[in-house]
């Protein structure tokens, strides 16, 4: 399925040894001798079509189908215009670019490395240069074993544990049963997808010595594409482009614009004439677009080997963690269903709204001050049936599920991943010493101390200094939380004054509704809210990052990524909080209202409660967030891609992008986000919070989270493939800081699931009231029938004439019951106004608080001692993984012992041929 690739001429292999190149000293400026011989890169004599630039000079030796092979891969743009040298590399800059000097220096010493060039100048913009790069097998060899990459050396051997005879029979049994049902829809076909021998055979790192060990049926496709790019990617990365230890690397120059872009080569276009079933997939991006990135596919399993061999591990692992809490919101959101239908199928039989529906003759007090109206209570009889389709009795049941369902979705997230990494070869794969950022070397060269790895002097940040900018960057951090704090104080201030200005409406279903008006406008607010200031906290935590000056680039990565969540996450959740936990907690009672600046008064929840708001701001919030997330995430590359394609159709007409060559289609696609996988990561993150932290208040979030996930799945998938330019595969064993933030998601989701339930909810009133005040007192039952007269205790009655002058209604009730209201009801447990002590809080009251708190100590408890229970018993290593590990290394150490006898007894053989024999030879 891959493109075959032709290097150089193959050097001859001697005992297992290739030579290595002429050049010793492969990373020295050229004096200004030898820059006399060498031609300037940037003449425009060299820039005529397919000039090619190498070193090596090659006679071609084709004839008749090694020619028509030759123009076939000069055609396609993935070869040099000789047709044997595969691009691996492309890297573009302008004539116009004033730092010609820089890249004749780095230019010759990619030469010096061995490294093919061939320059070519844009068929649409003659300023643009595009300079191809290809490395020889010899290159490849040398820098695979200083890389240490792993190469396939012999086929796996398997094997299949012992079966009792009754496990056979059983296998037997329902192997047959298989054969009349239908055909498993979500994997595909055998045929559809290559061979990967990488996947079929043990591996070790690649060494020169040892290359008769390795299976190598064609030198050209020994390297696949991408291990090619890394490696050439890890030559220019260590390139000098002046003289002076810290002028080096391709990152330098691409930051001072030396050099536009640098990317690899997609393999071909990922459309076809020819059906993929009829014709086969033409490349590996063809094949990626057909069984995974189309829309037709949506409900089939990623192709994770073929993702990795294109893309590399990174984004590998990406979307095998991606495919994976998708695979595991099926269960949650099934759950979600259910207890969300339960509260739909027992709407009719809940005591609760029934009470409220019938309560025609209970007179509720206003929600705000003057223009607010008396209101039945029957007049909230559809937010009561609302509210209990979300806060019904399998509410704490789906709340332990979920904050159990986090544990085993992570723990059994190590367990794939630990598979992945056996199968992809990082297990033993780990991280070089990364090399210290330009910045920090710029900011901190004049004081070095020595390496204790290296022992090699480095730049060294002091510990007061590093110290002092911590203290900064924490101090700008916690101002921008306030500033989250000041929009959500904003917000409240504004659903304080809108329910006034609402409840004055002169359209009656506003009028009627403003509570919901409210609360509805007021979220669409504040994500408008959200969404200006995610753009102002990119900024801030990238100053913040760069002034805390980190040492590598995993440093600079990991303090961005926390800073970037932070921000993120608070602003988006702070309003949901407040709803939550703070929304009519503290806004007194009639006649004495607790008020901002002493002026307005705080905002009272519906008299049905507080959920319907927690419920309208999740849903909402994560609607249009996930929506608007989307269309950035696919839109905007596609306009920009349009519109490119727009202007090459107005200057060189309708066919002219079909004659591009490969490395000009690539360029005009967009490169890859700044900032790699983070946003995708981000995006991910924040929805399983969302999933998560209030579920217990809004069961339809998985359902919802499942929704988007398919759908992302392909998008990422489709922007990838057809939308970016191909991005460098680089290699990862695990998702990073990004696991240590979803177990600190989990933990805190058992903690604000059980504040939800016992402060948000009406669940541990109703459980109070049926076992210590209902009908079934002293029974031990908790029915509905238990429920009788629960409405009527949770109010307490208000004298109106007790009414403050400011908060005091305009109408005294007459014109909507016949005569003046005297008394009215108002959601809390507090004495009458003709008791001894009015207004104050009763027994009732003491025993809901008691049983809350009560409800949070034993709800967390339990919820992580489960949660520690199930890490404890599941295991991070698969026990058939763990066995097949063992057996690999014992069946290695066998294999490279059989071989290097082999080898030894073929030289032996050899000597005796040619009459060369010793005394005392071994074996």
């Amino acid at each position: 399925m891959e493109e075959s690739s032709s290097g150089s001429p193959e050097p001859a292999v001697t005992n297992g040894k290739t030579p290595h190149p002429a050049i010793k000293d492969v990373n020295i400026l050229l004096d200004e001798s030898e820059g006399v011989n060498s031609p300037s890169k940037d003449d425009d004599s060299l820039l005529h079509p397919g000039t090619l630039t190498s070193t090596s000079e090659e006679a071609s030796r084709g004839e008749g189908a090694a020619e028509g092979v030759k123009e076939k891969r000069k055609s396609s743009g993935l070869f040099f215009r000789d047709g044997k040298c595969r691009i691996d590399y492309i890297l573009v800059y302008r004539k116009s670019n004033p730092q010609t000097e820089k890249r004749e220096v780095f230019e010759r010493n990619i030469r010096a490395e061995g490294l093919q060039m061939e320059k070519e100048s844009s068929l649409t913009n003659s300023d643009i240069i595009f300079l191809k790069l290809h490395a020889p097998w010899e290159v490849l060899c040398r820098y695979a074993e200083l890389m240490n990459i792993r190469m396939p050396f012999r086929r796996k051997i398997y094997y299949l544990h012992r079966r009792y005879k009754f496990m056979s029979r059983m296998e037997k049994r329902i192997s047959r049963f298989r054969g009349w049902l239908p055909r498993k829809p979500m994997k595909f076909d055998k045929d559809t997808l290559p061979d990967l021998e990488e996947n079929d055979s043990y591996t070790a790192p690649f060494s020169q010595q040892r290359i008769h060990h390795f299976i190598i049926n064609n030198k050209d496709t020994f390297f696949n594409n991408a291990t090619r790019s890394r490696i050439v990617h890890h030559i220019l990365q260590r390139i000098k482009y002046e003289e002076g230890k810290n002028k080096i690397g391709l990152n330098r120059l691409l930051t001072n614009s030396s050099y536009e872009a640098a990317f690899p080569l997609h393999e071909g276009s990922y459309r076809s004439k020819n059906s993929i079933r009829t014709h086969g997939a033409e490349n590996h991006r063809h094949l990626l677009y057909e069984c995974w990135a189309w829309w037709g596919v949506w409900y089939k399993y990623q192709p994770l080997d073929l993702i990795r061999r294109y893309f590399g591990e990174k984004i590998g692992l990406y979307f095998a963690w991606l495919g994976w809490y998708t695979g595991m919101l099926f269960p949650t959101a099934v759950v979600g269903l259910l207890v969300f239908l339960y509260g739909v199928f027992t709407l009719d039989s809940c005591q609760v709204s029934k009470e409220v529906c019938q309560a025609t003759d209970i007179i509720m007090c206003p929600l705000c001050d003057k223009y607010c109206p008396y209101m039945r209570l029957s007049d909230s009889c559809v937010y009561a049936k609302v509210t209990h389709l979300f806060d019904n009795g399998a509410t704490v049941f789906f709340a332990v599920f979920m904050a159990v369902w986090a544990t085993v979705f992570l723990e059994f997230w190590k367990r794939r991943r630990a598979v992945l990494a056996y199968d992809w070869d990082l297990i033993d794969w780990a991280e070089e010493e990364e090399e210290i950022r330009p910045q920090f070397e710029a900011k901190y060269s004049k004081k070095e101390r020595m390496n204790p790895i290296s022992g090699k002097p480095e730049p060294y940040q002091a510990f007061t200094d590093k110290c002092s900018r911590l203290i900064v960057s924490a101090s700008g951090i916690f101002f921008m939380i306030l500033v989250v704090i000041a929009a959500v104080f904003g917000i409240v201030i504004y659903r304080v004054v809108t329910v006034s200005t609402f409840a004055a409406f002169d359209w009656a279903l506003i009028r009627n509704n403003s509570q919901v008006a409210t609360t509805g406008t007021a979220v669409c607010i504040n994500f408008c809210i959200i969404m200006l200031l995610n753009v102002l906290y990119e900024k801030v935590a990238l100053l913040l990052t760069n002034l805390e000056q980190p040492r590598t680039e995993s440093e600079w990565e990991n303090s961005f990524t926390l800073k970037m969540f932070l921000f993120q996450f608070v602003n988006l959740n702070s309003s949901t909080f407040y709803i939550a936990f703070f929304l009519g907690r503290f806004t007194g009672r009639p006649g004495a209202y607790l008020r901002l600046i002493n002026r307005w008064k705080l905002e009272e929840c519906h008299p049905s409660g507080c959920l319907i708001d927690l419920c309208m701001q999740m849903g909402i919030i994560m609607v249009l967030k996930q929506t608007w997330n989307n269309f950035m995430e696919l839109g905007y590359p596609l306009i920009q891609n349009w519109w490119t394609r727009r202007k090459l159709r107005q200057e060189h007409g309708h066919k002219a992008k079909a004659s591009f060559p490969q490395w000009e289609k690539d360029y005009n696609l967009q490169p890859m986000n700044a900032y790699g996988l983070f946003d995708e990561y981000l995006e991910m993150i924040l929805q399983f919070g969302f999933t998560t932290i209030f579920v217990a208040a809004f069961p339809l979030a998985p359902v919802l989270a499942l929704l988007n996930n398919i759908i992302e799945i392909r998008l990422d998938a489709y922007k990838f493939v057809t939308q970016w330019r191909r991005p460098l595969a680089s290699r990862a064993k695990d998702i990073g800081i990004w696991y240590g933030i979803l177990e600190g998601i989990g933990i805190l989701s058992v903690i604000t699931n059980a504040f939800v339930i016992a402060v948000t909810s009406d669940f541990i009133p109703r459980l109070v009231y049926a076992y210590k005040y209902g009908p079934c007192a002293g029974q031990g039952q908790a029915g509905e029938k238990c429920m009788v007269g629960y409405v009527n205790a949770t109010l307490s009655i208000f004298q109106v004439s007790d009414f403050e002058n400011r908060s005091e209604p305009r109408t005294d009730g007459t014109d909507m019951f016949g005569s003046p209201i005297k008394y009215c009801r108002y959601r809390d447990y507090r004495e009458p106004p003709n008791s001894k002590q009015p207004y104050t809080y009763t027994l009732q009251f003491w025993h809901v608080l008691a049983a809350r708190l009560a409800f949070i100590i034993v709800f967390e408890h339990l919820v992580f001692t489960i949660k520690n229970l199930i890490s404890y018993l599941i295991p991070d290593l698969p026990k058939d993984l763990r066995d097949r590990m063992r057996r690999e290394k014992y069946l290695i150490q066998e294999m490279m012992y059989e071989a290097e006898l082999e080898r030894l007894q073929k030289e032996r053989n050899e000597r005796k041929k040619n009459g060369k024999t010793h005394n005392n030879e071994w074996p």
